[in-house]
């Protein structure tokens, strides 16, 4: 399922409050990464800019084909709708394209969470989003570069 197909029918949920309950079950599927990822003391520059939650994310090429995929620490208990917003990340863009990634906008966060989140809160959401599109880019700069490298014997 694509990311705007889990929008959709995210949308046709309607009601506000059936809405909620689903991010929180949605959250309490969230895994922290394992050791082989990540782990503790986290690096700074894994760590979500501006995040309440105290959100890290990781991005590892896995399986035969090389897919990106996401991981996510979530120091914050508290921090359900950051929780809940790593599983849709791993879930609908870990194994898509850099183009499909590009294309996704920080501002679905609105349609997940609602108009009424607060500024804060807001832009750690979105930055959680604009993570995982910086570690995308990267990760493939890194493996164009390595295509790249010339041998000499």
């Amino acid at each position: 399922m694509s990311l705007q197909k889990f929008l959709s029918d995210f949308a046709a949920l309607g009601d506000r409050d059936l809405k909620m309950e689903y991010l929180i079950e949605l959250a309490g599927h969230f895994k922290a990464p394992p050791a082989d990822v990540a782990a503790k003391p986290y690096a700074e520059s894994n760590k979500v800019p501006g995040c309440e939650s105290e959100v890290y994310v990781w991005a590892r090429r896995e399986g035969e084909d090389s897919k990106l995929r996401f991981y996510f620490a979530v120091e914050n208990p508290q921090g359900v709708s950051a929780k809940a917003l790593a599983v849709i990340l791993d879930r609908y863009l870990s194994g898509h394209s850099v183009d499909y990634i590009a294309d996704i906008s920080p501002e679905i966060i609105y349609q997940l969470f609602g108009e009424e989140l607060t500024m804060a809160r807001g832009q750690g959401l979105m930055n959680m989003i604009l993570a995982v599109k910086q570690l995308t880019l990267q990760n493939t700069e890194q493996e164009i570069l390595n295509k790249s490298k010339i041998t000499v014997h």
